[in-house]
């Protein structure tokens, strides 16, 4: 192998590592009817719950509580549009209607409050205004 065979190779594997680090999270779930969730306390106290690890998490919660971190400090970046809507249709809902279970989840997952400040003007779109 020459120079810039090895070169070629080299930015063959780049562009494949950078491709594969920015896929979205599964899709799996994006079909959930969310509508119900929020109008189902007990269901989706369920899923605040799995969040906080009150309870044992369904699958789709787990998946949920594995990605919610890196979507939180990534900004969603590797969000399908239906979870980016889902967030914040669930966001706008909790803070809204379910205050108490927004300040639990907050407490444990941004207790500096670095990412409702990041993404308030997001959420100000969204009809929400802390």
């Amino acid at each position: 192998m020459n120079y810039f065979s090895g070169v070629f190779l080299f930015f063959l594997y780049v562009c494949y590592v950078g491709a594969a680090s920015i896929s979205t999270y599964s899709n799996r779930y994006d079909k959930i009817d969310l509508q119900a969730v929020i109008r189902n306390d007990r269901l989706l106290r369920n899923y605040v719950d799995c969040l906080l690890d009150k309870v044992n998490c369904r699958p789709d919660g787990l998946e949920l509580k594995k990605a919610l971190p890196d979507a939180l400090k990534n900004e969603c970046s590797r969000c399908t549009e239906a979870q980016k809507k889902g967030t914040t249709l669930m966001l706008r809902h909790l803070i809204l209607n379910r205050r108490q279970w927004w300040n639990e989840l907050e407490a444990k997952y941004d207790p500096k409050r670095i990412y409702i400040t990041r993404y308030s003007a997001q959420l100000k779109k969204a009809g929400v205004v802390l």
